[in-house]
């Protein structure tokens, strides 16, 4: 109850800022999002996934491919098999859900010199980009909801790759980009400060 009760107020205190300053509230988001490595255990509502996936799929995208996909799990009895050998099982297991961000690398459709034409199989060269802002994206909702996440690496390690595509049943073509743990953070963790003007060019380097 007392963690539900702080999920409340934690969004209702994020949404009373948005309507104060919209601006203020999303750099504020941004500002507080942090790497949560330690959770819970406490289930995620369905529909507040569903607004963190709905976010996530709302990133920008190569020629308009939308190349992810995602697996939510919560069973976590198969969680040894999935990510055998990953160090970072600790923090799946007492997650709240994992989402694997998945990329098809191949994209079926017309060409860019024939729009008009037969969808043919091409290799998508952007794909990575794309799960990256499909990545920030999710990880901005979470933050957005007063819960706690961690960008685990999956690719491009085969060994940390090869379990997951095997489990889950992976297309040929589709690659396991990242694992995202999601929860209700076990303890108070802090944002760093990343500012830094010596990294900014005007007009040249």
């Amino acid at each position: 109850m007392a963690t539900a009760a702080m999920f409340c107020a934690a969004c209702c205190n994020k949404q009373e800022t948005a309507q104060a300053d919209p601006a203020e509230a999303v750099m504020n988001n941004i500002l507080n999002r942090k790497s949560v490595r330690s959770y819970t255990g406490d289930t995620i509502p369905a529909d507040v996934m569903e607004n963190i996936l709905r976010a996530a799929m709302a990133a920008p995208s190569g020629r308009d491919w939308r190349p992810w996909s995602f697996v939510v799990l919560t069973d976590k009895s198969q969680y040894d098999s999935i990510f055998e050998g990953n160090f970072n099982m600790q923090k799946f297991k007492e997650s709240g859900a994992v989402v694997v961000v998945c990329a098809d690398t191949i994209h079926m459709g017309p060409t860019r010199d024939n729009p008009d034409g037969p969808d043919v199989a091409q290799v998508n060269l952007l794909w990575r980009d794309d799960l990256g802002a499909v990545t920030e994206n999710l990880l901005l909702a979470v933050e957005s909801y007063g819960l706690g996440a961690c960008w685990t690496a999956c690719y491009p390690y085969e060994q940390t790759m090869a379990p997951v595509k095997r489990c889950l049943g992976l297309p040929t073509s589709v690659v396991p980009y990242a694992v995202v743990p999601i929860g209700y953070p076990s303890t108070e963790n802090t944002p760093k400060d990343k500012w830094d003007p010596a990294r900014i060019h005007y007009n040249r380097w």
